[in-house]
């Protein structure tokens, strides 16, 4: 089980946060970009970001929760990324999103939210390299894991060749609900805790 750390909801500033997550076993550090349409907040400019990485080791797990995301693969393929992840909700053409991600020779992913079905993405499920299921619904850190999201896990273990990602609500008391699933992302359960390593080892165990 792989584990990408999302640094929006913490004790301590951004920069501080990243530097902790960095010296972790953390897999990645997970990049959430709101802006203020797709969701209702409004977070990161691409040069907080770039500000934020800088001196930063770890590769970065890109989630644009964004209505336009071909406008921001560009600046984020320039920095330490392994993948970008959109939304399917997203206004933009699946396949040129896809394409265009890969054209960096980054992986893609696709993200549901929790009222969007498995078969809704399935013409694009060959073409992706991550399929993020949303375990609350996208906007803010915090929530509470919604069970049924166990369910979009079993049913997308149905398929092959992509990686299923879960993201949010993951802490102790619900990585149980992700099995099947091949990475989580956890932001407040670790980030809000005194110790960043022992809150991902026990997601690992």
């Amino acid at each position: 089980m792989k584990v990408a750390v999302s640094f929006i909801k913490s004790l301590y500033d951004e920069k501080k946060t990243i530097e902790l997550i960095d010296s972790t076993s953390a897999d990645y550090i997970h990049v959430d970009i709101m802006d203020g349409e797709f969701v209702s907040t409004k977070n990161y400019d691409f040069s907080d970001i770039k500000a934020f990485m800088e001196g930063i080791n770890k590769l970065l797990d890109v989630h644009l929760m964004v209505r336009h995301p071909l406008d921001y693969i560009k600046d984020y393929a320039s920095l330490n990324t392994k993948q970008i992840i959109f939304h399917a909700e997203a206004d933009e053409d699946i396949y040129e999103t896809i394409n265009k991600i890969h054209s960096y020779g980054i992986k893609a992913g696709l993200a549901i939210n929790p009222d969007t079905p498995v078969e809704q993405i399935e013409k694009y499920l060959d073409l992706v390299d991550t399929v993020l299921v949303m375990s609350v619904y996208p906007g803010k850190g915090g929530q509470k894991f919604i069970p049924e999201s166990s369910d979009k896990i079993k049913e997308l273990n149905n398929y092959s060749d992509f990686l299923i990602e879960v993201d949010g609500g993951v802490n102790k008391d619900t990585i149980d609900l992700t099995i099947g699933a091949d990475m989580v992302v956890s932001g407040s359960y670790v980030c809000e805790s005194q110790d960043y390593e022992k809150a991902i080892e026990s997601l690992r165990n």
